[in-house]
């Protein structure tokens, strides 16, 4: 018996499918506070920039996710600019 790569490469899939899209009245209720969420996004966004914040940054990216939600809109569009 010969096989063939589609044939071989049926054979090997016949067990795999599709699992369903997760449904979204199953998750987990999970709320992240806007000032933790500013900090990630800050993290993200100098990041992305090209600027790794270092270990010692920690504590100022930290003050800095305390200020109003209008400072880290302008943050951003200077680093994404």
């Amino acid at each position: 018996m010969t096989l063939t790569t589609d044939s071989l490469i049926s054979t090997l899939h016949t067990d795999d499918y599709l699992m369903p899209p997760p449904n979204p009245a199953d998750r987990l209720p999970c709320h992240i506070e806007p000032r933790d969420l500013r900090r990630l996004e800050l993290h993200a966004v100098l990041t992305a920039a090209g600027i790794a914040p270092l270990p010692g940054d920690c504590e100022a990216i930290d003050q800095i996710s305390a200020l109003p939600a209008e400072v880290h809109q302008a943050l951003h569009r200077w680093l994404t600019a």
